[in-house]
């Protein structure tokens, strides 16, 4: 009972702590002796977790005083080990020590793990005043001990050390052996969203059973003594020792083997997936926070491969880590909206050549990070809660600016983008509604621009959010057209008139008779919807003379005009003889 104490602790094999060091140097202080130490009784061995004057990091517990302390709970002085018929033929007798003194470090249920002990090369006696400074030492070691494992150092379900212990090692670690290189993995045991769904449908109980399991299996997968640590809910760190090679095809392996064979409670392989994520550093030049960081990165890259077992890589970290700055830089820009602004890209009548309209795109640009391009940006705001934000930012803009060019006289149809995310929103064709009576624009000369892809999220809310906007005369336009999963059922039901069809469609229109044979198959189909159709990308006179004999109705693109500035707009509208 007293080693299972002991070892629930998780004190044997770890790294030295500043926290115990300054106990066992005020011991040498007040006892005016070479040697201190904090030492702790396993079954065969006096490991010490701190010492002072002390070269050795353990030694055997036969005929150690240390181990009478831990047997017995009592104080043990010895004067003169030497002189000493059960311990004149001990280690510490032959190595010169004459003086010990111990105090028993007992936990609050009557266990002791060891003792806290002060050495000295002469004999010597000890006073009523330094027994209870002895013993005043040893409860203020059993005060560290039941701090570190009952606030915030173990975790409660693994039992194993958490990530505060870790980075307080760590730091440790920083201190002692600063400039050499060590090596982190990481094991992540499961997606957030198995996580989320277990815990749906199985209940946190079975969550935890997951983490106990897991605490079980990755400590008896480390060599004896080497100590794992619980740093997030589904992921445990550990070090590698130095005589192991992480590069090499025999530890990957073993840790490939260990994901395919081993099971952190019922079922876990068919419900989650585990990875490990493996980096390399040198101690000393990044902070726990940093190494964490990385070893996790690695581990999410590893769930793209096969061994689920990857090493960290500074160039994928490069890009989610600008993938980062990106998101928390718009998210700055969303509350200075001087950083965004507007342009309108010119969209022409193919016919006649005449400007009937033009798309509404947005434009960042970061104090720290320069231009931004919206085919970086949007994705990543798109799949935040900033969208909801940055829709009604987009939107309101673009329909005041419809508004100054209504009233001057000046009518298009304006096309403003959105996402699936936005046209389910509760309330988003109320506020729309509410916007274009703000500015009294015609409702008509609106258009809302969404994927297909997004219109088929969620097939049945969309088409109903879609007709109520129709109904207020908006326009729908589906973007992007042959990008997506189409379904000519559900596009023949969609209350929408217009079909953008994708520049990467166009692009080689004029010298590609395969792709000729498709844009104009959509062509033809999407009239037969009724569907107007809007060809994006167009570069060249040769792609929209192309257009122009297939039918298409409307283009857009760079052959016409870059997106421009509201004033550039107009400029370029009563200048260019493609606009007049």
């Amino acid at each position: 009972m007293r080693l299972s104490a002991l070892r629930r602790l998780n004190l044997l094999d770890t790294p030295p702590s500043e926290a115990f060091d300054r106990i066992t140097r005020l011991a040498s202080q007040i006892f005016h002796l070479p040697i201190a130490a904090i030492s702790l009784t396993d079954s065969d061995r006096q490991w010490f977790k701190s010492r002072v004057g002390v070269d050795h990091q353990q030694i055997p517990r036969h005929l150690a005083p240390c181990a009478q302390v831990a047997e017995t709970s009592d104080l043990l002085v010895i004067s003169d080990l030497q002189a000493d018929g059960a311990y004149s033929r001990s280690l510490l007798a032959d190595r010169g020590i004459r003086f010990y003194a111990g105090a028993p470090l007992i936990t609050d249920d009557g266990y002791s793990l060891g003792a806290m002990c002060v050495l000295g090369t002469e004999p010597r006696q000890i006073s009523v005043e330094e027994r209870k400074a002895l013993q005043d030492l040893a409860a203020m070691v059993m005060a560290q001990i039941e701090l570190r494992h009952a606030l915030g150092r173990i975790d409660p379900v693994s039992g194993l050390p958490n990530r505060t212990q870790f980075r307080e090692d760590f730091d440790d670690i920083a201190r002692d052996s600063a400039g050499q290189m060590a090596d982190l993995v990481l094991l992540n045991i499961a997606r957030p969203e198995e996580v989320a769904i277990a815990a749906r449908v199985m209940g946190s109980d079975y969550i935890d059973t997951l983490i106990k399991g897991a605490a079980e299996m990755i400590s008896a997968l480390l060599p004896f003594g080497r100590q794992v640590y619980h740093v997030g809910e589904m992921q445990f760190a550990f070090f590698v020792p130095h005589d192991i090679d992480i590069g090499s095809d025999t530890y990957r392996d073993d840790l490939t083997n260990f994901l395919s064979e081993y099971e952190y409670g019922v079922d876990s392989r068919f419900v989650t997936t585990a990875s490990f994520g493996i980096t390399q550093f040198l101690i000393g030049s990044q902070t726990y926070a940093d190494v964490l960081r990385m070893a996790h990165s690695a581990s999410q890259d590893a769930l793209e491969l096969v061994s689920r077992v990857n090493t960290y890589s500074s160039r994928q970290d490069v890009t989610w880590r600008r993938r980062f700055a990106v998101l928390h830089g718009f998210s700055s820009a969303l509350k200075h909206t001087d950083r965004l602004h507007l342009v309108y890209q010119p969209r022409i009548d193919i016919v006649s050549g005449k400007c009937v309209g033009a798309e509404a795109l947005l434009r960042w640009t970061d104090p720290e990070l320069g231009i931004v391009s919206p085919a970086e940006f949007m994705p990543i705001v798109e799949h935040s809660a900033m969208i909801h934000l940055t829709t009604a930012w987009v939107l309101n803009k673009a329909i005041e600016q419809l508004g100054i060019w209504q009233r001057a006289g000046l009518h298009l149809q304006l096309a403003i983008n959105i996402s699936a995310v936005n046209l389910l929103e509760p309330g988003f064709a109320q506020n729309l509604f509410n916007t274009i009576e703000r500015y009294g624009v015609d409702a008509t000369c609106v258009e809302l621009e969404i994927t297909e892809s997004a219109l088929m999220t969620k097939p049945v809310e969309a088409h109903h959010a879609l007709n109520r906007i129709v109904a207020y005369g908006i326009r729908i336009a589906i973007d992007d057209f042959g990008t997506g999963y189409s379904s000519l059922a559900y596009l023949q039901k969609l209350p929408a008139q217009i079909l953008k069809i994708d520049g990467t469609f166009v692009k080689d229109l004029s010298k590609d008779d395969r792709q000729r044979a498709l844009v104009l198959a959509m062509i033809k189909m999407s009239h037969e919807l009724e569907y107007t159709v809007v060809a994006e990308g167009v570069e060249s006179e040769a792609i929209l003379t192309c257009l122009k004999e297939m039918g298409c109705n409307e283009a857009q693109g760079y052959f016409f005009s870059q997106p421009l500035l509201p004033g550039e707009f107009l400029k370029w509208k009563s200048e260019s003889p493609v606009a007049s």
